[in-house]
C-alpha cells in the first residue's frame, strides 16, 4: 500500500489547519501553519478563485483522512461501515475513526502523533484486556483497557510522550492512568466530544454524489 514519504507539515499548510501530524512541533513556535499561513507550491500565495461545493467537500475529506493517516481505500471502507450502521452517518464516520486503536493511543499521550502511535501498535508495544495487539485499526470498545507491555515502559520516547501529556486534553470518554501506564474507553466518544472542527456532513455528500 503506498503511504505519503513527503512533509507533513506540507499537509497541514494545504489545509491550512494544524492536524496535529508532527507531535511536538505542532504546540511549539515552529509549527508550519503558524509561519507560512498560506497554501504551499509556487502559487500558494497567488490568488485563487472561489471553490466550488464538490472542492469543499473533497478538501473536507482530504483533511480527516490526513489527520487520522489512513489511505483513501481505508477512508472509504470506513465510510462504506459507516453508513450501513444505524444512526447518522457522518456521526458513526468518526466514531470509528476514534476507535482505532493508533488513534487511541494518541489520544492517551502514549505517542506523540498518530504516526507514531500506529508504528507502537504494530511493533506490539500495546495490549487490549491484557493481550497484545498489533493492528492499528483494531476498533477498542467500551469497558477496554489499553495498556503499555511491561518490556515496552523504559522507552525513551514513550516517556517523552508522557512528559508531554500536560500539553495535550484527554478526551472524556478516555481516562488515564499514568502510573500504570494504561487507559480505559469509558464510553464510545460522542460528536460533542470531538473538538476538532471537522464538517463531517461534507463528506457525507461528497460520497453521495
Amino acid at each position: 500500500m503506498a503511504r505519503y514519504r513527503g512533509s507533513v507539515c506540507r499537509l497541514c499548510r494545504r489545509e491550512m489547519q494544524k492536524l496535529y501530524l508532527k507531535g511536538d512541533r505542532c504546540y511549539g513556535d515552529k509549527c508550519a501553519v503558524e509561519r507560512r499561513t498560506y497554501p504551499p507550491g509556487q502559487h500558494g500565495q497567488g490568488r485563487r478563485g472561489k471553490a466550488s461545493d464538490y472542492g469543499i467537500q473533497l478538501r473536507e475529506k482530504q483533511k480527516v483522512k490526513r489527520m487520522y493517516g489512513l489511505a483513501e481505500n481505508q477512508f472509504r471502507l470506513t465510510y462504506k461501515r459507516a453508513s450501513s450502521m444505524h444512526g447518522v452517518t457522518g456521526h458513526n464516520l468518526l466514531q470509528l475513526l476514534e476507535r482505532r486503536l493508533d488513534n487511541v493511543v494518541f489520544r492517551l499521550g502514549f505517542a506523540n502523533s498518530r504516526t507514531q502511535a500506529r508504528q507502537w501498535v504494530r511493533h506490539s508495544h500495546f495490549t487490549v484486556n491484557g493481550h497484545k495487539v498489533n493492528i492499528p485499526s483494531a476498533l477498542v470498545k467500551a469497558g477496554d483497557v489499553v495498556a503499555v507491555v511491561q518490556t515496552s515502559r523504559e522507552l525513551g520516547q514513550l516517556k517523552e510522550a508522557m512528559e508531554a501529556v500536560a500539553r495535550r486534553t484527554i478526551p472524556g470518554w478516555l481516562e488515564l492512568d499514568v502510573k500504570d501506564l494504561s487507559g480505559t474507553v469509558k464510553a464510545l466518544p460522542t460528536r460533542e466530544e470531538l473538538t476538532m472542527p471537522m464538517q463531517e456532513q461534507l463528506i457525507v455528500e461528497l460520497y453521495s454524489r
